[in-house]
């Protein structure tokens, strides 16, 4: 069936929908990545954003149950180039369209994604709406302008889950409320869950970390009544500013444990030291971005997903190290306070697909947690 994209600088694309009827508002943003598009749609980072993939054909390895980084799409709205329906590949479970269509996530093809994404490049990211009720293009404009954005907005309320679990076994656990197994070996690691992926879980997994997921709201007395061996800040969607509760929390947790961020949480460190974050203007998404580490002068190829980001500027004064920094456009990438034992990056080390150049950074935490009282 037709459907239209409308931008809020009033241009309009012509697709069709290879899902379902529908409606999607968001901001519109572009993932450069050749692959992944699965843990594209399960991220919780992208929600509040309609995503267009650059490359052109998707669909074509499908859905399978091991790749997911979330329950379910995340997206508002997905759109390519050319949709591939009939997947071919040996861990293929269903195709792309069923498992949006389980989520009632509207998909479009047929758009220029290649003009689409030129124009989000040059203008930056924008408010649009896709619709197969509304056909006038000039009432979908109008209601694109309207949408609230997403700057001051707190989207994290809407990702993060709703009550504590144990990640284990490669899935989500039933949460106990005795907390911890202090039987059990290992590093206990208090995840606290803004929009967290599961390769984060499963990465920290792998190093025989007890993990315990924690909803975004959990006060800084309950999570050291925990008494984790260390602190995780998951990546998450949306700007950071809106979501005070968080980082004026961390601000109490600060010094008290180990702490390790990415993205988001990357993000709500610099908030709490002092810092500032500003939105980028078409943000950094794909599986490309070059990283230098100013410690060993190596660059490391990420991945990356965000839209906000810490002004590098604003750090000066609040006792940090700049470890990493992006050379695309010289904005933080990574920071370090050795005094109060905390390190973050922007961009994602557990990538997957991805680079894993970065993947050093969870043995680091493993580190920081063992020099504790040592």
């Amino acid at each position: 069936m037709k459907a239209l994209l409308a931008l809020e600088d009033g241009t309009v694309f012509e697709g069709t929908s290879f899902t379902c009827a529908g409606e999607a508002v968001g901001e519109v943003v572009f993932n450069t990545n050749l692959t992944g598009y699965q843990e594209v749609l399960t991220d919780p980072s992208y929600k509040g954003q309609i995503v267009t993939m650059t490359y052109p054909l998707i669909g074509t390895y499908g859905i399978n149950d091991e790749d997911l980084e979330s329950d379910g799409a995340k997206v508002e709205a997905f759109v390519v180039r050319e949709y591939q329906q009939y997947p071919s590949n040996w861990r293929s479970g269903k195709s792309l369209k069923d498992f949006l269509l389980e989520s009632n996530t509207i998909g479009i093809e047929g758009i220029d994604t290649r003009a689409l994404t030129r124009r989000l490049r040059i203008q930056g990211a924008m408010k649009g709406i896709i619709s197969t009720f509304d056909l006038d293009s000039a009432s979908l404009v109008k209601r694109a302008r309207e949408w609230v954005g997403l700057v001051d907005q707190d989207l994290v309320r809407t990702v993060t889950c709703p009550a504590p679990y144990r990640w284990s076994g490669g899935r989500p656990q039933e949460f106990h409320q005795a907390g911890f197994d202090r039987q059990q070996p290992g590093f206990r690691v208090a995840a606290i869950d803004t929009g967290i992926k599961y390769n984060i879980l499963r990465s920290l997994e792998k190093r025989a970390c007890q993990v315990l997921v924690l909803p975004a709201s959990t006060s800084a007395d309950d999570i050291l009544a925990l008494n984790p061996d260390g602190i995780f800040l998951s990546n998450g969607p949306g700007d950071p500013a809106g979501v005070p509760y968080v980082f004026e929390n961390l601000r109490q947790l600060i010094g008290t444990k180990p702490i390790f961020g990415i993205c988001l949480g990357h993000q709500m460190l610099g908030l709490a030291l002092g810092g500032k974050t500003y939105k980028l203007k078409f943000g950094h998404r794909g599986g490309n971005q070059p990283v230098k580490n100013l410690a060993t002068g190596k660059v490391e190829i990420t991945s990356q997903n965000h839209g906000f980001c810490v002004d590098i500027d604003s750090m000066a004064k609040t006792g940090v190290e700049l470890t990493h920094v992006n050379l695309n456009d010289n904005t933080l990438e990574g920071m370090e306070h050795r005094q109060k034992r905390l390190f973050s990056v922007q961009y994602h080390p557990e990538a997957s697909p991805g680079p894993h150049d970065s993947d050093y950074l969870f043995d680091q935490f493993i580190d920081s947690m063992g020099r504790v009282g040592a």
